[in-house]
């Protein structure tokens, strides 16, 4: 059965609580609105305008009738991650699932590459989901129920140039992924990491400039000849196709899929 084929009454999460780092756009917002799509109540966290963030709220409350709220959470500064992960536990009264999704990107060499790029990327695409998990896991071993979906990256198995901190940091979220998935594989709770390749998203627009400009190509030329290049399909991937794959590994069907690391990478990974 392929993910996005799981029967509303075998996904098992309606009334269940989500929280998912990075998701006021992107692959963040379309994972959100696939589990309230299932009846899933939302903590939703991002930055973005502050009354389109209020619409994107709304919508998902008025569209699928569950509860959504919205952190403004600084994932850099652990202190406000706990008081997020709090306040879902307060308004929700449990976070059953975590989606670790929030990733920023700065490319450069790496003689080059500035210290503060390096500490922000670390921060909040690997330390932010330790604090998460750290905060999220004792209430999901007491329940013995609970989701970890970290949104990892093709380069959390193989690497790039210039890109130094984001493949570190996609790397530990490798290694944190099958860490987590072994301590909690006795309480009925798994995590895991999907993989994605280039996904056409506001954080790989950005990213294009300075390719451009660390490798002295035009904007169609890092299209075709770099994010698109090593993808045998010559596609990007849909937002919607991780979101349905996380929605996939909160289900029953997937209860003994823990510890995996699962690329949707158009066949990127294979060779």
């Amino acid at each position: 059965m392929l993910p996005d084929q799981v029967p509303r009454d075998e996904a098992m999460i309606k009334g269940k609580t989500a929280v998912v780092t990075g998701s006021t756009s992107g692959i963040g917002l379309a994972i959100a609105r696939a589990l309230a799509a299932e009846g899933t109540n939302l903590l939703i966290n991002g930055l973005g305008d502050e009354a389109a963030i209020e619409r994107t709220r709304l919508g998902i409350e008025g569209e699928f009738g569950v509860a959504a709220r919205y952190s403004p959470a600084d994932l850099t500064v652990p202190r406000e991650i706990n008081a997020m992960m709090a306040e879902a536990e307060t308004r929700f009264g449990s976070v059953d699932i975590l989606v670790n999704n929030a990733g920023v990107q700065f490319v450069a060499p790496i003689e080059a590459f500035p210290p503060d790029q390096w500490d922000r990327i670390i921060a909040i695409n690997l330390s932010a989901a330790f604090h998460t998990t750290r905060t999220a896991l004792p209430g999901m071993k007491a329940r013995r129920w609970g989701r970890i979906v970290n949104i990892a990256s093709a380069h959390a198995l193989v690497a790039s140039p210039f890109k130094s901190a984001y493949v570190a940091a996609k790397h530990g979220i490798a290694g944190l992924t099958k860490t987590v998935a072994l301590e909690a594989a006795t309480f009925g709770v798994t995590a895991n990491a999907i993989c994605p390749g280039y996904v056409w998203t506001s954080l790989v627009k950005k990213q294009i400039p300075d390719t451009m400009r660390a490798r002295g190509m035009t904007e169609q030329q890092v299209i075709s000849d770099v994010l698109l290049q090593a993808q045998p399909t010559k596609e990007f991937v849909k937002v919607d196709e991780v979101a349905a794959m996380a929605v996939f590994l909160c289900s029953d069907a997937a209860k003994s899929i823990t510890g995996a690391l699962l690329p949707i990478d158009g066949g990127w990974t294979a060779a």
